[in-house]
Parts: C-alpha cells; sequence; structure tokens
C-alpha cells in the first residue's frame, strides 16, 4: 500500500483547528489536485472561491448553522457549480446554452465539484492539514450566493474547511467493503442484514464517544442517524434558489 492510499483511508473530519495559518505554496497545491480531477466534456463547469476574510468565514459559519469550525479555520474553500462560464462558450458561438435548465446538467455540475472536492481533500490531507466538508452552504443558498456575489448560472455546492488540526479526532467506522462495493449487480438481498450489523458497530462508537464528551445525546447508531435526517428535506431553500439561479430542472 503506498502513501497515498494510507493518508486516504487515514481520513477522518476535523472539527478543532489551530490558529496557524496555511502557506500560500500549500493552498496553490490543493487548488491544483482539485482543478486536475476531469470534468464532464472536459467543460470544466465549476469554480472554487478561496475565503479567507474572517468576516465572511463568520458569516458562512452562521448562515450554515453556526458551524463555528468554519470561522475557526484559516481557509475555507466554497466549490461552485458554474455554467456561467460555459455560457460564455455558447454566447461566443452564437449558440443556445441550455444543459443548466435540465437535471442533467445539476448533476453534472455536482458531481464535478465533487470530483474536485475529493482531490482537494486528498491533497490538503498528504500534506498534513484537516479537513471537514460542509454541505450546509446549501442551508441559506441565496444568502450564501449574494455574499461569494455568485453570478446566475451557478450555485454553491459544497465547502470545504482546510487548516492544521488541534487534535484528532476518532475515525468513524465504515461499512464493509464488501457491502459497499457489489460484484457485478447490486446485492439488494444483503443490505437489511448490513445495517443491522453496521448499527452494532456504529452504536458501540457514539457510545464511546458520548462517554468522552459526557454528551449522552450523542448516543444513537448509524440508521436512526440517517433515518432522522432523511424524514425531511433539511435544506428545503436549495430549490427555490436553484430555479431563481437558473436551474430549472425541468429538462
Amino acid at each position: 500500500m503506498n502513501n497515498t492510499i494510507k493518508s486516504i483511508k487515514n481520513h477522518r473530519s476535523i472539527r478543532s483547528y489551530l490558529e496557524k495559518d496555511i502557506s500560500a505554496e500549500m493552498l496553490e497545491a490543493i487548488l491544483e489536485a482539485a482543478q486536475a480531477m476531469p470534468t464532464s466534456i472536459n467543460g470544466q463547469q465549476l469554480s472554487v472561491v478561496i475565503v479567507k476574510d474572517k468576516a465572511k468565514k463568520a458569516k458562512i459559519a452562521e448562515l450554515a448553522g453556526n458551524q463555528n469550525w468554519i470561522a475557526q479555520a484559516p481557509v475555507f474553500l466554497v466549490f461552485v457549480a458554474d455554467f456561467y462560464k460555459t455560457s460564455i462558450a455558447g454566447e461566443k458561438n452564437k449558440m443556445p446554452s441550455l444543459i443548466h435548465e435540465s437535471l442533467e446538467g445539476t448533476m453534472v455540475g455536482t458531481f464535478d465539484c465533487g470530483l474536485a472536492m475529493g482531490a482537494a481533500i486528498v491533497a490538503a490531507e498528504s500534506m498534513g492539514l484537516g479537513i471537514v466538508p460542509i454541505g450546509a452552504v446549501r442551508k441559506n443558498p441565496e444568502e450564501m450566493i449574494h455574499l461569494l456575489n455568485l453570478p446566475e448560472r451557478t450555485f454553491p455546492v459544497a465547502g470545504l474547511v482546510v487548516g492544521y488540526p488541534e487534535n484528532n479526532s476518532a475515525q468513524k467506522p465504515r461499512f464493509p467493503l464488501q457491502v459497499f462495493a457489489h460484484k457485478e449487480t447490486y446485492q439488494a438481498k444483503d443490505m437489511k442484514q448490513a445495517v443491522d450489523d453496521y448499527d452494532i458497530v456504529m452504536a458501540d462508537y457514539y457510545k464511546k464517544r458520548a462517554s468522552e464528551t459526557g454528551d449522552a445525546s450523542q448516543e444513537t447508531n448509524w440508521s436512526s442517524q440517517v433515518a432522522d435526517a432523511y424524514k425531511q428535506v433539511y435544506f428545503p431553500a436549495v430549490y427555490p434558489a436553484l430555479i431563481k439561479q437558473g436551474f430549472k430542472n425541468d429538462k
């Protein structure tokens, strides 16, 4: 196993950071790794907004549900689906640009942002930095769009906190590999038992974490946590904000 794979497998989300800046060279390396990832048709329909300003990070932390580690870390990266860029190509070639109005466009922009963020995570962690992805940049999307001055046909997909860890959090167990990776076809018949087994593993993990923090409310398991999160659309402002940005999703 090479060092890259070891670094990836050692991943854990960090929610406490030192008051220590990261160098311009390290940040550039992270961004270059993100940009190197493939994109659909080489459309490169994504951009990254780098936020270092303390006041702006504090506002983003507030908009994301008071996630203070956003304000605490030196850098926050916002990965943006960007069809403003590709629409310029349409205008230049006197062709209509419709992809952003389709569900396919939303999926393409979102997936390409995910690929880029994955590379940014690997790059950052390979240099000893800590990260935590933030989906809640979509919690108050219209305010986030205004704060970042995002033009039409763009949308903030997710953010990434980057900095030096104050301490390493415990690594969460994953489902067994044979449950994650299906051979030839999806093995639906095995999934219920896999969830039952994984709940036992995660209940033990959360129990240990609760004993360390003294917060008994943290005692749960995977299915209970996921079921509680997915009983509603927890970022209901996303769809109307998408429509306003031109992502009609009607094609």
